[in-house]
């Protein structure tokens, strides 16, 4: 029996519920984060957002939204090595390119502001890679994420339902 037989035979656990469909709820408030998502993604290479979209995802443990932007990175091309390795990417970084490096690191920098700052070598790298309309829609695209991440996490969006569009 192979592993993915023997997975199909076990029971899985029951999903959760969500706590609401906060979009549904607050309708005005979903298209306004939708909006600034499309308007900061417009100034973005596909490629890159996918990255921000499932490393912001991770480090919020976000699995609705991870769920949902590994599939449409895988969906668009990237491949399942690049999307698993990018959780340990310290340790992969010859999976990488320097422009999505610096993206990586900005990501983390500004998901998790412990410090209450994004440190100035993470923002100097960054800004060598890009020039400032393209810094300015890429943080843009990661603070988005970082807002539907805490809406997913708040109101227990369930995953695996997520289908990429063609």
């Amino acid at each position: 029996m192979t592993m993915n037989e023997a997975h199909e035979h076990t029971p899985r656990l029951p999903e959760h519920t969500a706590r609401m469909d906060w979009a549904k709820l607050a309708p005005e408030a979903f298209k306004a984060l939708a909006r600034l998502d499309s308007a900061a993604g417009r100034g973005v290479d596909a490629g890159l957002l996918h990255l921000v979209k499932v490393r912001a995802s991770q480090i919020n443990h976000c699995a609705f939204c991870l769920d949902m932007h590994s599939k449409d990175a895988m969906a668009a091309g990237e491949s399942a090595e690049r999307v698993i390795q990018l959780g340990a990417w310290t340790e992969a970084k010859h999976f990488y390119t320097a422009r999505e490096i610096a993206t990586i690191e900005l990501t983390e920098a500004i998901t998790v502001v412990t410090h209450g700052f994004v440190p100035d070598e993470v923002y100097a790298r960054a800004a060598a890679q890009f020039d400032e309309t393209e810094l300015a829609h890429l943080i843009a695209a990661i603070v988005a994420i970082n807002a539907f991440n805490r809406i997913g996490v708040s109101t227990r969006m369930v995953p695996g339902h997520h289908t990429p569009s063609a």
